[in-house]
């Protein structure tokens, strides 16, 4: 490769020759999530089409984050690539939850909650560690696996914690409330000590914590709000919801075939006989 301009009479018009090897980009960061999702779709459970739908939050995200720096020109190119990988890991993660799901149905919360943080940091850590180029920026792939794996350990932590604020009822407004509320609790928690560390002898309003939180929550928050709204549109996905947090249907389930199998009801049938003597 060689450089050339005419600078009339103030020097050569072309430098010194430069050997420079260009290679194809690869297209595995492109590939992977959507292979690692279909991979997941051949899962005997979710060999159905109601489980497909599962690639609409995930297009969503990473179309909507891929879009960033069109919105924000002003994030540098390797802040904005991060937080791609990030997001696009972290719905891989939290796709392949909802798509595991069946085999996370213990009768116990906490063994569901583990399990989710379980499935979520593998998958998520797994996918973004794959998709980076750790030659060229190890040191900035390494902070942004950190921060990964915090939003992968307290996405699961705020959707339990919003489950018990349910009370074992399925009510989604409380539900996405309660999620968002605890992760903003969640990195206060985390945000504030090391602010007030930074900051110490230092005249910094205590409030300039607040758009950090507010970021790192709503960051969260957004990966799994698309996941929560399929859950509430799909039949499938709700129901996989419902088991993983332990909460009961809002209503009591339509009279159907199952109902044939309650003991018949005679005349001598005690609540029958207690309303007539009301009567």
């Amino acid at each position: 490769m060689v450089a050339s301009a005419d600078l009339g009479g103030l020097g050569a018009k072309e430098g010194i020759p430069v050997a420079f090897n260009w290679m194809q980009a690869s297209v595995l960061p492109v590939a992977l999530p959507w292979l690692a999702i279909l991979l997941l779709l051949f899962f005997k459970p979710n060999r159905c089409p109601r489980a497909w739908w599962i690639l609409a939050p995930v297009a969503c995200l990473t179309w909507g984050i891929g879009s960033l720096s069109d919105l924000w020109p002003s994030i540098p190119s390797g802040a904005s690539d991060a937080l791609h990988d990030s997001v696009a890991a972290l719905a891989v993660g939290v796709a392949a939850v909802w798509l595991l799901s069946p085999l996370l149905k213990s009768r116990f919360r906490i063994l569901n909650g583990l399990g989710f943080l379980f499935v979520l940091e593998v998958f998520s850590l797994v996918i973004f560690a794959i998709t980076q180029d750790w030659n060229e920026t190890a040191s900035q792939a390494a902070a942004a696996c950190v921060g990964l794996a915090i939003c992968a350990a307290f996405i699961p932590i705020a959707a339990g914690l919003a489950g018990l604020l349910c009370r074992q009822r399925y009510r989604p407004l409380v539900l996405c409330g309660g999620t968002f509320v605890t992760l903003l609790g969640l990195w206060m928690l985390v945000l504030l000590p090391l602010f007030l560390v930074q900051t110490a002898g230092q005249n910094v309003p205590a409030g300039a914590v607040l758009a950090p939180v507010l970021v790192a929550a709503g960051l969260c928050f957004g990966v799994l709000l698309p996941f929560l709204l399929l859950s509430f549109l799909n039949s499938l996905f709700r129901e996989r919801l419902t088991r993983l947090l332990r909460l009961a249907p809002d209503s009591p389930p339509p009279a159907g075939p199952d109902s044939l199998l309650q003991p018949a009801t005679g005349p001598n049938d005690p609540h029958k006989i207690r309303a007539n003597e009301i009567a």
